[in-house]
């Protein structure tokens, strides 16, 4: 397995300096930009749309990692990919073909990821482990940050990277949700390649960004 990755959630930064905290989370050693896009309607709640990802592009060299919570999510691929996201992660829920939309994404020449919700089935992205770069597993219910860390969804993490390995696939595990010092140690355990944090890496230890990054990965 490779060396742990770390994602921060700029859910969690200042909206009002998002190009220069998106500059210290590189100079801090972050792999990649997690970007949760909602739309009010497959989630809860709305945060940003594809323009603001093509302003934030400038800003660094780091991929940038779009996880999609909008439905129906065909109707919007083209324009996230074109904004500058490097890998597209999707919810199997917010499409009517899910082989036909990682097709879509594949075209833009984006990595393509699928996102599964505390309850949905592994059964939803076995048929497609081979087609994509990613399952994201989310620890929380998806639409706000800040949220409890539900442990129940390792045993799914477990289980996918056991069918990941034994068919020598390239697939990444991504987790997202509540991830914080204590519980990245069992998420690396359990089989995780790359960590999903917003809380943790912007508030603890004063937000010292490099420290907090630096933690998780070595947990």
């Amino acid at each position: 397995m490779s060396s742990i990755k770390i994602s921060p959630s700029i859910l969690s930064a200042d909206f009002s300096k998002l190009g220069s905290e998106i500059q210290d989370l590189e100079k801090a050693k972050a792999d990649l930009i997690h970007i949760d896009v909602m739309d009010g309607h497959f989630v809860p709640n709305i945060t940003i749309g594809p323009e603001v990802i093509k302003k934030l592009r400038k800003y660094t060299s780091l991929p940038f990692d779009v996880h999609l919570m909008i439905s129906p999510v065909d109707n919007f691929i083209k324009n996230f990919a074109e904004a500058g996201s490097d890998i597209i992660t999707i919810h199997p829920e917010a499409t009517n073909d899910l082989k036909n939309s990682i097709k879509k994404i594949k075209s833009f020449k984006k990595k393509v990821g699928i996102s599964l919700n505390p309850e949905t089935s592994l059964d939803k992205v076995l048929p497609v482990l081979n087609l994509i770069d990613l399952v994201l597993v989310m620890s929380v219910n998806p639409g706000f940050g800040g949220q409890k860390f539900i442990k129940d969804v390792l045993e799914k993490v477990k289980k996918l990277r056991n069918e990941i390995d034994k068919n020598k696939l390239n697939t990444q595990i991504e987790i997202d949700g509540g991830i914080n010092f204590e519980n990245a140690k069992i998420a690396i355990d359990a089989g995780v390649d790359i960590l999903v944090s917003g809380t943790t890496i912007f508030k603890e230890n004063g937000g010292n960004l490099e420290k907090n990054i630096q933690l998780l990965r070595t947990r």
